[in-house]
Formats: structure tokens, sequence, C-alpha cells
């Protein structure tokens, strides 16, 4: 897959390293303001159980 993009990137290795960097820069902006606060409420993180009453010690 990856090298398919390569091939298909316009220009030398110097320019198609640039235009790489930019679209993983756009994907991970993407799924920071998108993807990931849409998916938080469907993971479990925030959902702790805290079995027992003792005291710790």
């Amino acid at each position: 897959m990856y090298g398919w993009i390569w091939r298909h990137l316009p220009g030398n290795a110097w320019v198609k390293a640039v235009i790489s960097l930019v679209l993983v820069l756009a994907i991970v902006f993407v799924l920071f303001q998108w993807v990931f606060p849409w998916a938080e409420p469907l993971l479990p993180f925030n959902d702790v159980t805290v079995n027992g009453g003792g005291s710790a010690g």
C-alpha cells in the first residue's frame, strides 16, 4: 500500500517525502479533531468500578 502511494506521488524523492509528511499530518489532524472525539464515548476507559470498602494499607 505504501509503495503504491509513493509511486503515485509526483516529483523526486524530496518532494514525495514532503507530500507524504503533509499527508500524515493531515490524517493525524483529522483523527484528533473528529474521529477520536466521536469514538471517545464508545470506549470503556471511563467505566471504572471499584470494589470493596476497606481502607488502604
